[in-house]
């Protein structure tokens, strides 16, 4: 699976700035060469090669914390997007846990892979400001976990491999949600899952935190894309559990 790529970021996190300024740096050789003429093209070879070097020690030498920013890097593609592009737009979603409602953090539908039909099922964060309000910046409410147990079902009953895509900061922790029974969602698709009578492939892309990856977690393989991250709890939850804030989030994954 692919990881990160660089060259269509548009957005750069602290740490990746000696790569913005080095590529700003070429950018400006080659409007000269165009402008005046000059021959740049020995000046840009020798930038892109220290591009080159200064990447790789940057990504050679991450921090945990680093490595954290990174599986939310807003640049990294987001599941209906890995989606639409393995299914080469077959992909047709489905609605609705057929009790509550629909939640939008969590998506799911038959495509084709390969030939293959398969039922695709995972979350979906957003890709800006009002699309991570819609679908709740990814984090599914205990209804988004019996629409996804809904669809295993259904890719059961017709003998259909399941690819579960996994990338969230968690389950939603609203009043609301526990009031509708998010613990006991989560715990019945643990359950549920391990009894599956078809292939379960479950992939994390970017965050896989606490209940909410598990609650699409469990299968035959489960793999992760570089720079991911799959963990028990966000750093800054458990740093607010133990210290009553998040100041100490870096500190915590130095323990």
């Amino acid at each position: 699976m692919a990881s990160l790529n660089k060259s269509k970021m548009a957005n750069y996190l602290p740490f990746e700035e000696p790569i913005l300024q080095i590529e700003e740096e070429i950018k400006k050789a080659k409007e000269i060469e165009t402008n005046s003429g000059v021959d740049t093209s020995k000046m840009v070879k020798d930038l892109e090669k220290k591009l080159k070097e200064t990447t790789k020690e940057i990504f050679e030498n991450l921090t945990p914390w680093q490595r954290v920013q990174l599986s939310r890097h807003p640049d990294r593609p987001y599941t209906l997007e890995y989606i639409n592009t393995m299914s080469n737009n077959t992909f047709v979603e489905l609605h609705g846990d057929r009790g509550v409602k629909d939640d939008k953090a969590m998506i799911g539908g038959f495509g084709q892979l390969d030939g293959q039909t398969v039922m695709f099922v995972g979350q979906q964060k957003g890709i800006n400001t009002k699309m991570r309000q819609y679908r709740n910046f990814g984090m599914p409410n205990p209804e988004g976990y019996r629409k996804a147990l809904r669809l295993f079902k259904l890719a059961e009953k017709f003998n259909k491999p399941i690819v579960t895509l996994i990338d969230t900061p968690g389950a939603f922790p609203g009043l609301e949600a526990e009031e509708r029974g998010q613990g006991e969602a989560i715990a019945r698709n643990i359950y549920e899952m391990m009894l599956l009578k078809v292939p379960v492939i479950c992939i994390i892309l970017g965050e896989g935190a606490s209940g909410g990856a598990l609650g699409i977690g469990v299968g035959d393989k489960v793999m992760m894309l570089e720079n991911s991250r799959y963990s028990v709890i966000s750093p800054e939850n458990c740093s607010t559990i133990l210290w009553r804030s998040w100041d100490f989030k870096e500190k915590l994954l130095k323990l």
